[in-house]
């Protein structure tokens, strides 16, 4: 008792020990310690997390930063540019708000974009559902040519994805092709229709031949009829196989210096023992001294026609005129009758294939109806054009019209002739 009241009074002032002697001075020494041992991980830990979720909102942020530049910006892929101006053909690149980003001259000239916008609501309506399925498509469209008129365009139209936002377009016109195919079934109806005539004719007029075998008078009126069906046969063949000439892409590859003249005198001689048959005089100017660049045969021909048919359908006696004028580097040559006249609704309608103003003296004299179509080839293979003037019971006036070739030319042009 004595000696635990002595070790007390012993001790430091305010110095509390344990009952096995340690004083809470270290106790809590030993526990700071401890815990210093125990914040540093603890530290690093909450460090690492922290700046790790640092970094993370960076990259989102820098992701979203991009996915935004890349919904404003309008840059199409490298090399589509380049590729869309070098097009001869429509090519348009459109944006998720079916903006056009870019677009190649020939989409301009066609009138497909306007203000930066498809015009035409049936290439949006491509567009959409290639966005929606994700699959190319090609179709065949009619577009309107432009806001004015009924006159359209045929079209066929590719449209694909262009990466992940964009939308490539791409348009052929095929409206000369389609016309043309068009053209081709008409000339191929219109043929099979006007050969059926004279092939029907022969066929009926060798079965009454046979049957009048025994009538020498039946056997050479239907012998001289068969001979006329022949001819006209094979003057509307000639005319045919004349006509697919002149529509080929090289039909005047080699024009050269035309005297005028010379046409004019050719074609005259050619029609002059008509003429005089049925008692019209063929009457012709002074000479002009005037040359065109073209093939003289082509003219010649032309002209021809003009004449034959001047004197087809004028009266007896009358007379046609050949006459030249040049004036603003055009030669004209005109050829004007007395006959019958044409109608103003048949005006627009005499130089399509197998027209005929009078369909009972075409019959008569064996006109095929190919004439003035030749005529409008002939010309426009020129760099022309024909214009018709006329009034029914007074005459009409056909004038051809072709550049005129300069004194001093001498050499052939490399291409076509051209006003």
């Amino acid at each position: 008792m004595n000696g635990k009241w002595l070790e007390r009074e012993l001790s430091p002032p305010g110095a509390l020990r344990t009952r096995r002697g340690i004083s809470a001075a270290e106790v809590v020494s030993n526990l700071v310690l401890m815990d210093s041992a125990l914040l540093v991980p603890l530290a690093l830990f909450l460090g690492a997390l922290i700046g790790g979720g640092a970094v993370a909102t960076v990259v989102a942020a820098a992701r979203r930063g991009r996915v935004a530049a890349e919904v404003v910006s309008t840059s199409v892929p490298d090399g589509v540019a380049q590729v869309l101006d070098a097009l001869g053909s429509a090519g348009v690149v459109l944006d998720p708000s079916n903006n056009v980003v870019k677009s190649s001259p020939g989409a301009i000239t066609l009138g497909l974009v306007w203000q930066q916008t498809l015009v035409h609501s049936v290439l949006v309506g491509l567009v959409d559902r290639v966005r929606r399925s994700g699959d190319d498509l090609t179709e065949n469209v009619d577009i309107a040519r432009g806001p004015l008129g009924d006159a359209s365009i045929h079209l066929t139209v590719r449209v694909a994805r262009l990466g992940t936002r964009f939308v490539l377009l791409l348009a052929e016109d095929r409206t000369e092709s389609v016309r043309l195919e068009a053209v081709r079934r008409d000339f191929v109806a219109n043929i099979s229709h006007e050969l059926k005539t004279p092939i029907g004719a022969i066929g009926l007029l060798a079965e009454a031949l046979e049957h009048a075998s025994d009538d020498p008078e039946q056997v050479r009126r239907f012998a001289k009829r068969m001979s006329k069906e022949s001819r006209r046969l094979a003057t509307m063949t000639q005319e045919i196989i004349e006509l697919s000439r002149l529509q080929a892409a090289d039909a005047l590859s080699h024009p050269e210096i035309v005297d005028v003249d010379q046409v004019i005198s050719a074609a005259v001689d050619q029609n002059r023992v008509t003429a005089e048959s049925n008692r019209i005089a063929l009457v012709s100017g002074a000479a002009s001294r005037e040359r065109v660049w073209g093939d003289e045969t082509m003219l010649v021909t032309a002209l021809h026609n003009l004449i034959a048919n001047a004197v087809q359908y004028s009266p007896s006696p009358s007379r046609v005129g050949i006459g030249v004028t040049a004036h603003d580097d055009v030669v004209e040559i005109a050829v004007t009758d007395q006959g019958i006249g044409i109608a103003e609704d048949d005006l627009d309608r005499v130089f399509e294939r197998f027209f005929r103003v009078d369909q009972a003296r075409a019959r008569a004299t064996g006109g095929t109806g190919l004439g003035l179509s030749i005529v409008k080839h002939v010309v426009q293979n020129h760099g022309g054009d024909v214009r018709v003037w006329s009034q029914p019971g007074r005459g009409s006036t056909f004038t051809l019209r072709l550049p005129r070739a300069a004194a001093e030319s001498s050499s052939t042009p490399s291409s076509k002739a051209r006003p």
